[in-house]
């Protein structure tokens, strides 16, 4: 039909998603939904959602690999995210976070009129905002999301030498290659503190890739120094405000 409401279940125990798709079918006179697929883990959520045709995410918080707002969190960079409903077993107290940033969840065990009306207000409001995501998350992330042809690439944190601001995109350098991310280089320095350090306004460095610096003269008077990283021939800019601080920072490591 038409008018179903396309939904992904990503939840590790298999039981859970039978007692959802269970559900689901228990209130299809009040709400028409149809399965479009199912994760066992947050991996393969990012790897099936995308291509599902899925409006709306069923999304278990504890996943082995990557908890449920990391996923969401990553899908919605796609072109059309969905909508999402977290699910989750935790107390009263670990929820506020999505009661203040306005995020639509149900308890374990889930009951149908509950699940019916979550539903609704998650398709109503459509995906949630990065933002939201984010501040509801608590934790930095692991990985960064790269948007490509409707599917997400995960680059590990890891993996990352440095971000470069350039207009309104960030360039995320690994060893191998460079990808464009839309995020901004101040909610990177503050989400991925203290494992990257600014070292110019336009520069986010790895700690672990700086491996050294070299003092690069400018005529006669002036000099500056300059990031020597780990696996890459360029050397990167240190501004006179920085020095002290990414100095500092590596001695201490």
């Amino acid at each position: 039909m038409s008018d179903e409401l396309r939904v992904f279940i990503a939840d590790d125990e298999s039981p859970a998603r039978a007692r959802m798709i269970e559900l689901l079918g228990d209130i299809a006179a009040e709400l028409p939904t149809r399965v479009v697929g199912e994760a066992r883990n947050g991996l393969e959520a990012i790897e099936r959602v995308p291509a599902s045709g899925a409006q709306l995410l069923l999304l278990d918080i504890e996943m082995p690999g990557l908890g449920g707002i990391e996923v969401a969190r990553h899908l919605a960079h796609l072109p059309e995210p969905p909508a999402v409903v977290f699910i989750t077993a935790h107390d009263r107290h670990a929820v506020e976070a999505f009661e203040v940033n306005a995020l639509d969840y149900l308890m374990k065990p889930v009951r149908a009129a509950r699940l019916v009306a979550a539903l609704r207000r998650a398709h109503a409001a459509g995906a949630p905002s990065p933002a939201r995501l984010a501040r509801a998350g608590g934790v930095s992330r692991e990985y960064l999301s790269v948007a490509e042809r409707n599917r997400i690439v995960l680059v590990p944190l890891n993996d990352v030498v440095y971000f470069k601001a350039e207009q309104k995109y960030v360039t995320l350098r690994t060893r191998e290659r460079e990808h464009l991310i839309e995020e901004a280089l101040s909610a990177l320095e503050e989400e991925f503190a203290p494992r990257f350090v600014r070292i110019h306004r336009s520069f986010l460095v790895a700690v672990s890739a700086i491996r050294g610096f070299e003092r690069e003269a400018k005529g006669e008077d002036e000099a500056h120094w300059q990031v020597v990283l780990d696996g890459l021939p360029e050397k990167l800019p240190i501004s006179r405000r920085q020095w002290p601080v990414v100095r500092a920072l590596v001695a201490d490591r």
